[in-house]
């Protein structure tokens, strides 16, 4: 099968979150399927100076009012499609927002033009190869399949992967005329959303087939509290709806071999982690202690319930526990964390912004990640843990409660168990949670058998490859939906 894959960020090449993670494994998982999966992205300046010198497959002479062209190349084993549209992504800042951090006022129309850019390659702009199947991703590609209604790939199946349902890619009325599309695409069996557009809504409906990347994720969206307003038209799609969860490069996150690590590290012998301990510790300016390392590798949001650890860490300092943030978000959630760190000096530690080196320091120097995130569609950190032997501590929620076992009594005793889940998200459930892991930190060999399980469990992306690729192969029997 030829996959054409569509995704606003890609790993290796620019990453803002766990979209580009996916985007970037996945390709590679695929390939002992028997997929071939090209992967189109735009032409950002971060991409364009890593690819170099690469050939131009397509010309557009005026995709939304400007010339662009295609380019093909390859990156790290990927298959790559870049969209080299200057005007609309040769420009400072990151994919989605200014220098200022204010999202581009334009990003209805250059993300309609990466949609408009996978119609056409779809229909057979490239001439000497032309998919079986478009693959887009989250609601920065989800026009694709709403394009390809209204051209020559109206009979092509496509797949809507939704990472994120919160985020939607709503915009005013006033913006579909720019869009490209036909008066008809207005509608509300297409993008029309309460009077505005929505890019996402326009995917769900067009899509021949909706992807979340967990199965509980897939369940809850179909409800008020988690599907933000498109609960209704899910339910309408369910049988066209299911739940793959993510997995992740394990060439990438190995700690037995990664470069980031103080020492590395693998089964049987965990030794190597006390010389990433050490550096964790001297990173974040933490006294060295008996008790476990807790550490957040997070965007500082309410989502993400960092709201909850502000009100739990005197409990974790008097639990002669330290902790270690690493992240951004909302300034005042920020500006909690920091005071916190700066009345807990040598317990408390915290590194503002995203280093992709430090988060592999922490996952192999840390004891313990917690994620305490009121939704969570999958999650990454949490299997970062897992495969690093830092135990999870998470949120009975989307993909964490998929991919975590709790240290429950029943899971204990069948041996099973590979981490901590608690519920109700709020700051009582998550302190007794911490509680239970530094408990169980005590106990050495339940905590060893505890990161022993999870080191051990398959956390890669092998079975969900081959769940993409079946879904691909049914699609193809069936044709597409129209």
């Amino acid at each position: 099968m030829d996959i054409l894959s569509v995704a606003s960020e890609v790993f290796p090449l620019v990453k803002t979150g766990g979209l580009a993670d996916v985007a970037g494994a996945l390709p590679l998982a695929l390939k002992p399927q028997g997929v071939r999966m090209r992967t189109l992205l735009p032409g950002y300046p971060a991409v364009l100076s890593k690819i170099g010198d690469a050939e131009a497959v397509a010309h557009f002479g005026n995709l939304f009012g400007h010339p662009a062209r295609i380019l093909a190349a390859g990156h790290a084993g990927l298959d790559l499609l870049v969209l080299d549209a200057p005007a609309l992504f040769n420009r400072p800042g990151g994919p989605y927002v200014d220098p200022a951090g204010k999202d581009f006022p334009d990003n209805f129309r250059r993300f309609s033009a990466l949609s408009l850019a996978a119609a056409e390659i779809a229909g057979g702009v490239l001439g000497t190869w032309r998919p079986d199947l478009v693959h887009a991703h989250d609601w920065q590609a989800a026009l694709a399949p709403v394009h390809m209604r209204f051209g020559p790939a109206r009979g092509t199946p496509s797949v809507l992967t939704v990472h994120n349902i919160a985020f939607q890619g709503q915009f005013g009325r006033d913006v579909f005329p720019e869009l490209a599309l036909p008066p008809e695409a207005f509608s509300v069996d297409l993008v029309e959303y309460y009077g505005d557009v929505s890019f996402l809504k326009g995917g769900m409906q067009a899509a021949s087939a909706i992807t979340t990347v967990s199965p509980t994720y897939a369940r809850e969206i179909l409800t008020p509290e988690f599907g933000m307003g498109l609960e209704g038209l899910l339910a309408a799609r369910i049988r066209d709806l299911s739940g793959i969860v993510n997995g992740i490069d394990t060439d990438v996150w190995n700690p037995a071999a990664d470069p980031h690590l103080a020492a590395t590290y693998g089964l049987p012998d965990l030794a190597g982690r006390a010389a990433n301990r050490r550096a964790v510790e001297a990173r974040f300016g933490l006294e060295s202690g008996d008790g476990p390392i807790f550490c957040i590798i997070s965007r500082l949001t309410w989502q993400k319930g960092m709201d909850l650890v502000a009100e739990v860490i005197p409990d974790i300092v008097a639990g002669g526990a330290r902790l270690a943030i690493l992240g951004s978000g909302d300034a005042d959630l920020e500006d909690r964390l920091l005071l916190a760190a700066g009345r807990n000096q040598g317990r408390i530690g915290m590194v503002r912004g995203y280093d992709e080196p430090l988060s592999h320091l922490m996952q192999a120097g840390s004891d313990a990640i917690l994620i305490p995130s009121r939704f969570e569609p999958c999650g990454l950190t949490q299997l970062y843990g897992l495969r690093y032997g830092c135990v999870p501590v998470v949120g009975r929620t989307g993909g964490l409660a998929d991919t975590v076992i709790d240290a429950n009594e029943a899971a204990l005793t069948a041996g099973v168990a590979t981490g901590f889940q608690f519920s109700p998200v709020t700051a009582d459930s998550l302190r007794l949670a911490i509680d239970r892991a530094i408990a169980a930190f005590r106990d050495p060999a339940l905590w060893s058998s505890l990161q022993a399980r999870g080191m051990a469990s398959d956390v890669s992306w092998e079975r969900s490859a081959g769940r993409y690729a079946a879904l691909y192969s049914r699609l193809l029997s069936k044709g597409a939906f129209l």
